[in-house]
């Protein structure tokens, strides 16, 4: 069941996310009252194991602890029970970030749980919505919008003029939230990063500060937007490791320093040496396989077979086996933004 409470629970603002089970009981959802009403609704933890949205948050509650926050804030913190464990999940749970409204399967108990969370702040009157979230690989910090309209980009652009537009997976929080307000999702860099989490804190005190949304276009000179046209995956069935050449499937050591890089055809990826066949499931937004379209293997080596550019690669085998190997993503020219934009 979701915890809900109007204040901030006795040393909330001291944890660290693996002692949070000893204050909060379970997913919470915490309304904190400011001086514009509409809240700032801000997700954190929905991985365990990236906890710079927590310390963002701890920082900036800190810093207004004896005064009025700009704005309501509306804080959500999920998978509490992994951040016990410093783990993105635990085996048995589903990933809190692919169980919001608009998740494909039968709903479960989480799935539940964060239609409520949807519901209640639709009750509230929402003004926008953030996720925070770490990388397990080296990824510049990027922000990332379910919807090419301008007050998404606008909001985006006050953490990074770098965005990515992705319409899979499905059931993520900043979808969820994309047709009740501007919605984001954040990704800070790597977990410890005394940078992702100061970039986090003023982030959120900026959305807290604004009144409003600019109501002209985004210049297009201020942003450099992509779009997620794959999934990578691992094939289930098939062994992997990073950087120990043998048997299987052996991903380059370095493999997560090719994020946001403009990759050409044939860079190598990773040895294989177990036939012709591409390791890999990579899927379109529509579920079309299209792993030979973007990737080969010759002599014995995974190459990409055109020019590619991932994100969220990463050294990670579990983060690799709970989520992917990464997505690949495209520019998108401006007059497209325009196009779809109503």
């Amino acid at each position: 069941m979701l915890n809900e409470l109007d204040h901030l629970p006795e040393g909330f603002l001291q944890a660290r996310a693996t002692e949070l089970y000893r204050i909060l009981p379970g997913p919470t959802l915490i309304h904190l009252s400011g001086r514009r009403p509409k809240p700032l609704f801000v997700s954190i933890l929905l991985h365990g194991n990236e906890d710079t949205g927590l310390l963002a948050l701890q920082a900036l509650l800190h810093k207004y602890a004896n005064q009025s926050l700009p704005r309501a804030l509306s804080l959500f913190v999920g998978n509490v029970e992994a951040a016990r464990h410093g783990l993105r999940r635990l085996d048995r749970q589903p990933d809190y970030n692919r169980v919001w409204p608009g998740a494909p399967g039968v709903p479960g108990d989480e799935h539940r749980l964060m239609q409520d969370v949807v519901n209640r702040m639709a009750a509230h009157g929402l003004f926008a919505s953030i996720d925070l979230h770490n990388n397990t690989g080296l990824n510049p910090h990027y922000a990332c919008v379910n919807r090419l309209e301008h007050r998404f980009i606008h909001l985006a652009l006050l953490f990074s003029r770098t965005v990515v537009y992705f319409t899979q997976p499905a059931g993520v929080q900043s979808a969820a939230f994309a047709s009740l307000c501007p919605a984001v999702t954040v990704e800070c860099g790597k977990p410890g990063m005394v940078s992702g989490v100061e970039h986090a804190a003023s982030f959120v005190e900026a959305a807290l500060h604004l009144s409003g949304f600019p109501a002209h276009p985004v210049p297009p000179h201020d942003v450099d937007l992509f779009h997620t046209v794959a999934t990578v995956k691992v094939s289930e069935s098939m062994e992997f490791n990073v950087g120990k050449p043998g048997t299987g499937l052996s991903l380059i050591s370095n493999i997560d320093h090719f994020n946001f890089c403009e990759l050409p055809a044939g860079t190598l990826l990773a040895h294989f040496s177990l036939g012709p066949q591409v390791p890999l499931n990579v899927t379109d937004n529509d579920g079309k396989q299209l792993a030979e379209r973007y990737f080969e293997v010759r002599n014995g080596q995974l190459l990409t077979r055109r020019p590619v550019m991932p994100a969220m690669l990463t050294r990670d085998a579990r983060v690799i086996r709970q989520d992917c190997l990464c997505y690949l993503m495209e520019r998108i020219e401006w007059s497209r933004l325009k196009t779809i934009e109503a």
